[in-house]
């Protein structure tokens, strides 16, 4: 399990340690599909009451995503988008795994 660098930024809101500590787990869970360390970035923003968005930037050795949710709850919209970045991460893998096999991916 690797560890993870995690950064938050709000824009549009005033910063939330809640938030920012539920951001941080979520993200810290990833550690489980890498052996070196991660760095991610969190970008938490308030456009208006019912559009509020979660962007998150996954650096790993040779791999970068990047993906986006706007929900109208910030917790709704990190969960969003660790779902996507998961999915995003086990594609990667199974791609990996396959091409080590020699099939195609």
């Amino acid at each position: 399990m690797a560890d993870v660098k995690v950064s938050v930024t709000f824009r549009h809101t005033e910063p939330s340690e809640a938030l920012r500590r539920y951001a941080e787990d979520k993200l810290r869970k990833l550690g489980k599909y890498f052996y070196r360390p991660l760095e991610a970035h969190v970008v938490l923003a308030v456009d208006s009451r019912e559009r509020q968005l979660a962007e998150v930037s996954l650096q790993a050795r040779q791999l970068t995503l990047h993906s986006r949710e706007e929900t109208n709850d910030l917790y709704a919209a990190i969960d969003g988008v660790m779902d996507k970045v998961e999915q995003q991460i086990r594609k990667y893998k199974e791609k990996t795994r396959l091409r080590r096999r020699g099939e195609k991916g």
